[in-house]
Parts: C-alpha cells; sequence; structure tokens
C-alpha cells in the first residue's frame, strides 16, 4: 500500500502520444492552500517516497507550509535523521531495476514536466484489466507499467466501451470508467485526497512560487506608487514653463 507510482513515466514518448487529444481534468491546484499542502505533502511522504525520490526537495522546506520542524520530524520523516537532509528512498537503483523493469523516477519536477492536470486525470483513471500484468490500466497511459495501488481509496472501475455511427456513417467510441466495487473514500473525498496530492506536488516543482508572486506584487505596487509620484513632479516642475 505505501509503494505508491512505481512506474509513472517508464515510457514518457509512449504517455505523450497515447494522451494526445484526451481531454484533462482540471487540477485543484493553489498554491496559497496551505490545509491542501499538508495534507498533500503526508500523502506524498505515506504513498510516493518509499519508491519515488524527490532529490531536489529538503524536508525543512515543509516549514513553508505552516508546520513546524517537530511536526515534520514526528509526521513525515520516515527516511531521514535530518530536517536538513533531502527526500531519498533507501531503495537502490539497481534493485528498483530489477524489481520493476526500470527505476521509478524522481518527482521532484514530475508536475512541471507533465502537468498538473495530467497527474490529476492520471491518478483518476485506473481501470481493472486482466490482459495487463499487474491487472491494472489507465485511460490516460494506456499499457501502464504500475499497478493501481491506491486502488483500496478509490475502489475498483472498468471501462465501457461504446460505439455508436454519427450521421456520415463513421463509426465512434466512447470510454466510460465505471465504479464496481467502492473504495474506502467517496468520489469526492478522493478526488479531494488526488488533489491534494497534486497540489503538493505542483508546489515541490517550485517551492518559491508564492513567495515570487507576492514579491512581483509588491514590485507592481511600487511601480505603480512610483509612476504616480513622477507624474506629480513632472506637473510641478513643468507648471511655470509656457
Amino acid at each position: 500500500m505505501k509503494t505508491f507510482l512505481a512506474a509513472l513515466l517508464l515510457l514518457p514518448a509512449l504517455a505523450c502520444a497515447s494522451s494526445a487529444g484526451l481531454k484533462f481534468d482540471r487540477a485543484p491546484v493553489d498554491p496559497t492552500d496551505l490545509p491542501s499542502l499538508q495534507r498533500g505533502a503526508q500523502g506524498f511522504v505515506n504513498y510516493c517516497l518509499n519508491c519515488h525520490s524527490a532529490a531536489y526537495m529538503r524536508y525543512n522546506r515543509l516549514r513553508d507550509l505552516g508546520l513546524s520542524e517537530q511536526q515534520v520530524k514526528d509526521n513525515l520523516m520516515f527516511a531521514a535523521d535530518k530536517v536538513g537532509e533531502t527526500m531519498t528512498v533507501a531503495m537502490r537503483t539497481k534493485d528498483a531495476a530489477q524489481w520493476f523493469g526500470a527505476a521509478p523516477p524522481d518527482l521532484t519536477v514530475i508536475a512541471r514536466s507533465r502537468g498538473a492536470d495530467w497527474l490529476y486525470t492520471y491518478l483518476r483513471s485506473f481501470y481493472r484489466d486482466p490482459a495487463r500484468p499487474t491487472g491494472w490500466n489507465n485511460v490516460v497511459f494506456p499499457s501502464v507499467g504500475m499497478p493501481h495501488v491506491l486502488y483500496e481509496l478509490q475502489g475498483v472501475q472498468s471501462l465501457k466501451v461504446e460505439t455508436s455511427t454519427d450521421a456520415a456513417g463513421h463509426k465512434q467510441q466512447t470510454q466510460t470508467l465505471v465504479l464496481e466495487t467502492p473504495g474506502t473514500l467517496s468520489k469526492a473525498q478522493y478526488d479531494q485526497f488526488v488533489g491534494d496530492l497534486v497540489n503538493y506536488l505542483d508546489y515541490m516543482g517550485e517551492p518559491s512560487s508564492a513567495s515570487r508572486i507576492q514579491i512581483g506584487i509588491y514590485v507592481m505596487m511600487f511601480l505603480v506608487l512610483f509612476i504616480a509620484i513622477t507624474y506629480l513632479l513632472k506637473r510641478a516642475y513643468w507648471k511655470d514653463v509656457h
């Protein structure tokens, strides 16, 4: 249950080609929603970090999410001893390649690489497929190598394919995911869980995003004020010039 995204992006070119033209659901990304980011960090540590590293992210950056150093140590540090360490895993690359066929990729900038909408849709689009070695497949990433580790939370979905014919005689296929066996979470709860996780993955790709935006707002306010002062000075200097 703790191994998460074990084969995510092992075939990036295939994934891009197979998901071309697919409309992704909008991810609820909000870098200012600290409770969501905290829940996402917890989900990442519990379900992703056993296989995937985040080698460019340090635990002490989690304090930017409103967590104290002690909270980080008590609740989020299971693979490190010091808060200044990076989020690495103990699993060796050689072992990972042997077990999964390829080493699970680092997830530090996965949201910037794939996009938050892609991740949000992907993590909600697994379905049972007995033809696959793992027993699972994915609408966004056909022939995906990883199993649906979160099925206990989401439940078991099946893929329903309906074929119809339009007025011109062209056949069209419609794919629909149907929940066959409910999970421990309702659909809304699972969507929120995935949304929080993707929100954290998006934050992790650029932790300084919120600060950068805030600084940018202050700079724009200063420029507006500076322009106003400059205009008033110009009027004062030139008022007697005819």
